[in-house]
């Protein structure tokens, strides 16, 4: 059974309008949680915000917001005068442009979300939308307020569904030749070249969910079930020091024994 929908709306495309529904497409509910508790009476503790100068516990009606123009010097804003810049709450999702779907890099890709018809009578312009973008290689670009914030929101067609993914804020992404720019450009030597490729080609299998999996997950798993008999798990053995790798190295007789171990590997 798909999970609930956690907002309900409308997709609009010029006067073609049809009611949607909108689930997360990804979920962290499957992870193990943990609680802070006093170790002696197992009770839980709470949070609770205190003045760093006073050390004193700040009640909740003089908690407000600050930026900082200078060290200890904060501009205060109140709650109902950060309400007046959102953009206000709607639910409709309005395309008003579209972009090629190839122009947008996974970069700006935040959170993904599946948009489904939520009514049989509107599910016709919902397809015809999603069957258009895809025909011609497009996404639609729209505004919403999601999380509490207005975030710029991309809808992709997936299958039978729509993708809407979230989009990062223009200054979140960082410039990457900035990072690059000092990596040499040299064309690689082709024999190191072709190493690698058949390397590649050795280790290539189709991707599965498996192949990202959480081993960390599974072992908390074992230490909850064995707690919960009573049981001590073994306390984790201590790794053996690893030699810091050589600096000089034969990159060629390197790549040819990688090859070998994994061509070994494969039979």
């Amino acid at each position: 059974m798909a999970p609930r929908s956690f907002w309900k709306g409308y997709l609009k495309l010029s006067l073609v309008t049809c009611p949607v529904a909108m689930a997360p497409a990804v979920s962290a509910n499957e992870k193990i949680r943990f609680h802070t508790l006093n170790r002696e009476t197992r009770n839980r503790v709470v949070s609770q915000y205190v003045d760093s100068v006073t050390g004193n516990a700040v009640k909740e009606d003089d908690e407000v917001k600050g930026y900082e123009r200078g060290e200890g010097d904060y501009v205060l804003i109140e709650d109902d005068e950060l309400d007046s810049v959102a953009l206000e709450s709607t639910r409709t999702i309005d395309i008003d442009v579209f972009a090629p779907r190839d122009s947008i890099e996974w970069i700006w890709l935040d959170q993904p979300h599946y948009l489904t018809p939520d009514d049989p009578v509107g599910e016709e312009a919902f397809c015809v939308i999603r069957d258009a973008m895809a025909a011609t290689g497009t996404v639609g670009i729209s505004r919403l307020v999601m999380y509490r914030r207005e975030r710029a929101v991309m809808l992709e067609p997936r299958d039978k569904g729509i993708v809407l993914w979230t989009l990062r804020y223009g200054d979140e992404v960082r410039d990457e030749a900035i990072y690059f720019e000092t990596i040499k450009a040299d064309k690689t030597d082709p024999s190191l070249m072709s190493l690698v490729l058949q390397l590649i080609d050795e280790q290539t299998k189709p991707w599965t969910p498996s192949m990202a999996s959480d081993p960390v997950q599974d072992k908390l798993h074992e230490l909850i079930a064995a707690k919960k008999k009573g049981r001590k798990r073994p306390a984790k053995a201590k790794p053996e020091a690893e030699a810091p790798p050589s600096n000089v190295i034969n990159i060629l007789d390197a790549l040819k024994k990688s090859v070998a171990a994994a061509s070994k590997a494969k039979r």
